[in-house]
C-alpha cells in the first residue's frame, strides 16, 4: 500500500479533487434547478446530458490521447470543466445547462481514461489490487466530501459553483507536476455487442438495467430531495449515503460472490435493492428511513456492477476480457442516458417524488427476474472455478475495468500455482 501511495500519490490526490468537483456540480445543479423553478422533466434532461457526454468521451478519448498525449488532453479538458462550472450560474437556462452537462460528461470521461491509464502504468503485479482499492476509495471519498462542501455557502449564489471550478483547476497541478512518466497508450479492439451477448446475456441485460439505477441515484437524487422538500443539508447527507453504502457493502458482497453461484447472489442483491426502493417510495417522508433506503440502494447497486462484470468474465477466456469491457461499459452507458429521463417523467406524474424510488425498484426486480430465468437456462459454474471478484466503481472507464480484469487473472493464476 505504501508503495502505491509513494508512486501514485499525485494522481490519487488529483483524482480525489476531481471527484469532489464532479460530486459538487451534480448535486448542486439538482438543488439550483429547484431554485430556478425548472420542472422535474427539464432537470432530468439536464442530468441525462452528462451521461451522453460521458459515453462519447469514453469512445473518443483514446484517439485524442494517441494524437496529442496524456498531458495535453488532461490539461485541456480540466480547463474546459472549470470553465463550464462557472457558466452554470451565469446562464441559468435548461438548454445551456444541458450543453454544459454534455461537455462536462465528455471531459470527465476523457480525464478518467487519462488518469486510469497513468494508474495502470504506476501499478505492478504485486500492488495492482491495492491500487484498484485505493482508486475506488478515493473516488467515493471525493464524492462524499463534495456533499459536505455544499453546506459552506448559499446554493442560490455563485460561491458553490466557484469552489468545484477551483478544485478541478487545482487537481491538475499535482498530476502534471508529478515526476511519474506518462505511459504509452493503447486500447484493445472491442468485442461486438452480439458476441458479448452470446457469452453472457445476463451481463448485458444487467448492465443496461443497472445503468438506469446508477444514473438515477447519481443524477436525480438531489432533484428528488428538492422535490421532496428536503433542506440543503438533508440533500447532501442523502446523496452521500448512497456512496457510503456502496463502500461499506462492496467488500462483503464480493467475499460472498467468490464462494457461491453469482447468479443467485445477483438475484438476492437485486431483491434487497428492490425492497429498499419500495420502502423509500412508501416511507420516504421519514428522513431516517430515507437514509436507510439510500444506504441499501447504493450498497446493492454498486456491488452489482462488479458482480455482473465478474459473472461475464467467468464465461470469457482471459484474452477476451479486455475486449469485452468496452461493450459492457457502452451498454451500461445507454441505460444511464435513459435513467434520468424516465425517472424525471415518473416524478412529474401523479407519483411525485416517489417515482424516483419506483423506477429503481422496477429495475432491481427486473434484474432479479431475469437472473432467475438465466439460472434455469445455463448450469452454474462451480465457485472454485470462477474468477475473482474485483470492486469497480460504475463511473470507471474501460482502462480501470481492464486493470481490474488483469489483476483478477493474475490472482487466479497465482492461486493455481501455489501448492495445496
Amino acid at each position: 500500500m505504501f508503495q502505491v501511495l509513494s508512486s501514485a500519490w499525485a494522481l490519487l490526490l488529483g483524482m480525489c479533487l476531481l471527484m469532489v468537483g464532479n460530486g459538487m456540480q451534480g448535486t448542486l445543479l439538482g438543488i439550483r434547478g429547484g431554485i430556478e423553478a425548472f420542472s422535474t422533466f427539464e432537470m432530468s434532461i439536464v442530468m441525462s446530458a452528462y451521461f451522453v457526454g460521458f459515453l462519447g468521451g469514453s469512445r473518443m478519448a483514446p484517439g485524442m490521447i494517441r494524437r496529442v498525449g496524456h498531458v495535453r488532453v488532461f490539461a485541456a479538458l480540466a480547463s474546459m470543466i472549470s470553465a463550464v462550472m462557472i457558466l452554470y450560474p451565469t446562464f441559468p437556462n435548461v438548454a445551456v445547462w444541458s450543453v454544459g452537462r454534455v461537455l462536462i460528461g465528455f471531459c470527465f470521461s476523457a480525464v478518467y481514461v487519462t488518469a486510469e491509464s497513468w494508474l495502470n502504468n504506476a501499478a505492478t503485479n504485486e500492488n495492482r489490487g491495492q491500487a484498484l482499492s485505493l482508486y475506488m476509495i478515493v473516488q467515493t471519498f471525493g464524492i462524499v466530501i463534495a456533499q459536505a462542501l455544499l453546506l459552506t455557502a448559499d446554493p442560490s449564489g455563485f460561491v458553490l459553483f466557484v469552489i468545484p471550478s477551483v478544485l478541478v483547476s487545482v487537481a491538475v497541478t499535482p498530476i502534471l507536476l508529478s515526476i511519474s512518466p506518462t505511459p504509452a497508450f493503447d486500447t484493445t479492439k472491442p468485442m461486438s455487442l452480439r458476441e458479448l451477448a452470446g457469452f453472457s446475456p445476463l451481463g448485458c441485460v444487467g448492465m443496461f438495467l443497472l445503468g438506469g439505477v446508477f444514473s438515477a441515484q447519481f443524477g436525480m437524487a438531489s432533484v428528488y430531495g428538492a422535490e421532496a422538500g428536503l433542506t440543503v443539508a438533508q440533500i447532501s447527507v442523502f446523496v452521500a449515503t448512497f456512496f457510503v453504502g456502496s463502500v461499506v457493502l462492496q467488500y462483503p458482497i464480493g467475499w460472498v460472490s467468490d464462494r457461491m453461484d453469482r447468479r443467485l447472489l445477483i438475484v438476492i442483491t437485486s431483491i434487497i435493492g428492490g425492497i429498499g426502493s419500495v420502502i423509500g417510495m412508501l416511507l420516504g417522508h421519514n428522513f431516517s428511513v430515507l437514509l436507510l433506503t439510500a444506504f441499501v440502494v447504493g450498497g446493492m447497486s454498486n456491488p452489482l456492477y462488479s458482480l455482473l462484470i465478474a459473472h461475464t468474465n467467468d464465461f470469457l477466456e482471459p484474452e477476451d476480457m479486455a475486449a469485452a469491457s468496452g461493450g459492457m461499459i457502452f451498454i451500461n452507458g445507454l441505460g444511464a442516458i435513459l435513467g434520468p429521463v424516465i425517472t424525471g417523467w415518473m416524478m412529474g406524474t401523479a407519483l411525485g417524488p416517489g417515482g424516483f424510488y419506483l423506477f429503481t425498484a422496477v429495475l432491481f426486480f427486473a434484474l432479479a427476474v431475469y437472473a432467475s430465468y438465466r439460472a434455469t437456462v445455463r448450469p452454474a459454474i462451480p465457485a472454485d472455478e470462477t474468477g475473482n471478484y474485483i470492486p469497480i466503481y460504475p463511473a470507471a472507464t474501460t482502462v480501470a475495468v481492464e486493470l481490474a480484469q488483469e489483476y483478477a487473472i493474475e490472482s487466479e493464476q497465482t492461486a493455481e500455482a501455489e501448492p495445496t
